[in-house]
């Protein structure tokens, strides 16, 4: 993905994009009016009654400001009711939700239109003519905001609710790890051992990277006629002592700019690129399940099942014959262990002194013992035993620890 790409479909997120063209577009369907009342006959004014369009407009304009900031508000309580209840690392996804910003955009954009209409009709501006094209504007924007409201209305019902937000993390993983399972190394090459060359390019920024423009990279080592081999990739946390990247060949100063501009460096870490995130996220909500304060294990088995469902892509084999855009740019596949160890390793220990939790980890576990390679076996097996050991110290009953050991893998 280019960087210009990732920009706007990054942007294409915010809030008041979606607001603001709903707005301009409210704006535009108002002043369509006068631009073509030349071409409306006078008469139809009177056959459709268009000289009530004034108060309809009124009742819109005050309404459609009530219903945003209701919309509004309700929007903020969800994005606390989801932090509080799993972690704050879903509000994000809340806040993207195309469903609910599309809802307030419509609603803003229709108290803009009805304000411009107002404007306009008590200043004169609008002849019999424009007042029909007005007419018919709001004719369909009050179906717009009709249909608008039944969709805003059903999903206020799970808005920002615990299952929701599983759903919504489970999805984002998924779109990340089957982008990892069928292209591992993002159009470039696997690097496989330790890179080759002495020369190395650091950050300049501290913080985690959010994407990667390859192309750029491609760029800068077919310039210097060698290679480069990431070192960090996208969901790493980066200082300005660590390597980005390694080389065989010495860049320039522009090189080396163009080597860090690639590299997209924030607070957070992101979703699109990272699948481990995804992964993280969801054991964060069956950790925060099974704390005492809580004490949740449903909600935890269901982050368990959301995590087999997600990790069981990274066990899809990856696309053949897939082509190599950046043949000049390694990157290193993605660890199986650490993927298991950001799935299981908290839940296994918050989790531990719960037979139910601990049953449905370990039925997990040997579900993707199944699927996967040598690697993807090995993982498993090491994150089975050691919730094993943790449960024979936690669970008070020794019939207990005999059911989830015999569910346990082994070598």
């Amino acid at each position: 993905m280019t960087r210009l790409r990732w920009y706007i479909i990054d942007l294409a997120r915010s809030l008041w994009v979606r607001s603001s063209l709903f707005a301009v577009a409210g704006i535009a369907s108002a002043v369509a009016g006068i631009v073509l009342e030349p071409l409306i006959p006078a008469a139809w004014s009177v056959r459709i009654g268009a000289e009530s369009i004034g108060n309809v407009l009124q009742i819109l304009a005050s309404s459609m400001l009530a219903v945003a900031t209701f919309s509004l508000a309700t929007m903020v309580s969800a994005y606390a009711g989801a932090s509080s209840a799993t972690t704050p690392r879903v509000t994000e996804l809340l806040i993207s939700d195309s469903s609910a910003q599309n809802a307030l955009a419509t609603f803003v954009g229709s108290f803009l239109f009805s304000l411009v209409g107002i404007i306009a009709l008590n200043a004169g501006v609008y002849g019999e003519g424009g007042r029909v094209v007005l007419f018919v504007g709001t004719l369909a924007v009050i179906v717009i905001i009709v249909l608008t409201l039944l969709r805003w209305i059903d999903l206020l019902a799970r808005f920002g609710r615990v299952g929701d937000a599983i759903e919504r993390v489970e999805t984002a993983a998924s779109n990340a790890m089957r982008t990892q399972a069928r292209n591992p190394c993002f159009g470039a090459h696997m690097r496989v051992g330790p890179p080759p060359g002495d020369a190395w390019v650091t950050s300049d920024r501290i913080g985690y990277i959010q994407h990667i423009d390859l192309g750029a990279l491609e760029r800068v080592a077919t310039e210097g006629n060698g290679e480069i081999h990431l070192e960090a990739v996208p969901g790493s946390f980066v200082d300005l002592a660590q390597p980005l990247v390694w080389l065989d060949f010495a860049p320039d100063e522009e090189g080396v700019r163009s080597i860090r501009a690639a590299f997209d460096i924030g607070r957070d870490r992101s979703f699109d690129q990272d699948p481990r995130f995804g992964v993280v996220v969801l054991a964060e909500i069956a950790c925060k399940a099974l704390s005492p304060a809580v004490n949740d294990a449903g909600t935890a088995i269901a982050t368990l099942g959301a995590l087999n469902r997600v990790l069981a892509i990274l066990a899809e084999p990856p696309e053949e014959n897939r082509t190599v855009a950046y043949a000049h740019v390694f990157v290193p596949p993605i660890a199986v262990e650490d993927v298991f160890e950001d799935a299981f390793s908290s839940i296994s220990e918050s989790g531990a002194a719960s037979l139910a939790v601990g049953i449905r980890l370990q039925k997990t576990l040997k579900s993707l013992h199944r699927m996967g390679s040598s690697e993807f076996r090995s993982a498993a097996v090491r994150q089975s035993q050691l919730a094993l050991k943790r449960a024979r110290i936690a669970l008070p009953l020794a019939d207990d620890a005999a059911r989830i050991e015999a569910l346990a893998l082994s070598d």
